[in-house]
């Protein structure tokens, strides 16, 4: 199963701060804005998106149809067929895709430890 790329979605308190912190550590802006409340922060194949006031905790993501990147990616797994073999395997999902629905989709799952794992695809 090919999940695309992987990036820890961060909840921050103050973006401009956040920036800062990871541009030291050497993360530079792949997209994103200040003015949108998010961006996406890239360190050679690390990925970190850093997200003011748009959700509570951390979530593991994955972005099936793009690569480290943001480059889409010729193959990939639609994160439909993602979704109903987790389901096939009695995963219990926290929010579904509609599966009647091509493009642009995701769903969410916990892992056993509570864990959130956000399948996001934009394509």
């Amino acid at each position: 199963m090919k999940l695309g790329a992987f990036s820890a979605s961060l909840s921050v308190k103050d973006l401009k701060v956040s920036k800062a912190f990871y541009e030291n550590l050497g993360f530079e802006v792949l997209a994103g804005g200040m003015e949108m409340n998010y961006l996406i922060m890239k360190n050679n194949n690390a990925l970190i998106g850093l997200f003011q006031g748009m959700f509570e905790g951390n979530i593991l993501t994955f972005n099936p149809g793009w690569d480290e990147s943001g480059k889409i990616t010729e193959t990939f797994d639609d994160v439909r067929a993602i979704q109903k073999h987790l389901k096939s395997n009695d995963i219990k999902l926290e929010t579904e895709a509609d599966e009647t629905t091509s493009g642009p989709a995701s769903f969410m799952v916990k892992d056993p430890d509570g864990n959130l794992i956000l399948i996001d695809q934009h394509r």
